[in-house]
């Protein structure tokens, strides 16, 4: 009961954590496209029961073809498109992906800024320029604090 027994390290590194996170949004991503096909599957029993078995619409015709057919085939298109959204866009515009332009685009900046440093050297003379950065001296040529 009041043992000194030492507790147990239950902290999950990053690592690990972003790992399981990345496990939770794919499935929750997949559990959305099972869902959109249960429906999908449903919505289309119930236009074709609704065209042919109740005639609802059937005076409806476009191309001579009944109106369920033009909603399946639409609603087909959208299953298609989340479908390819979740198993191959994933995998070529995923988390690796995202880490890669991240990467890309710091390592960007980093050189946009290492450029204007350079430049910012070359400008202003050596003799003006301080151990002190110029903006945080408040000290005027005798060594006198100025207060502002």
């Amino acid at each position: 009961m009041f043992s000194n027994s030492k507790k147990k390290d239950t902290a999950i590194d990053l690592e690990q954590k972003e790992l399981f996170e990345h496990a939770q949004a794919r499935i929750k991503e997949k559990r959305g496209l099972y869902r959109h096909f249960i429906v999908f599957l449903v919505g289309c029993i119930f236009m074709i029961v609704l065209n042919l078995g109740l005639n609802f619409g059937n005076e409806f015709k476009f191309l001579d073809l009944d109106w369920f057919v033009f909603g399946v085939l639409i609603w087909s298109f959208f299953f298609l498109i989340h479908f390819f959204r979740v198993t191959l866009f994933s995998k070529f515009m995923g988390k690796a992906w995202k880490d890669k332009q991240l990467e890309r685009l710091v390592a960007k900046q980093k050189a946009q800024i290492a450029k204007m440093e350079k430049k910012l050297n070359l400008e202003i003379p050596k003799d003006i320029v301080s151990e002190k950065s110029i903006l945080l001296d408040n000290t005027d040529n005798n060594g006198t604090e100025i207060l502002q």
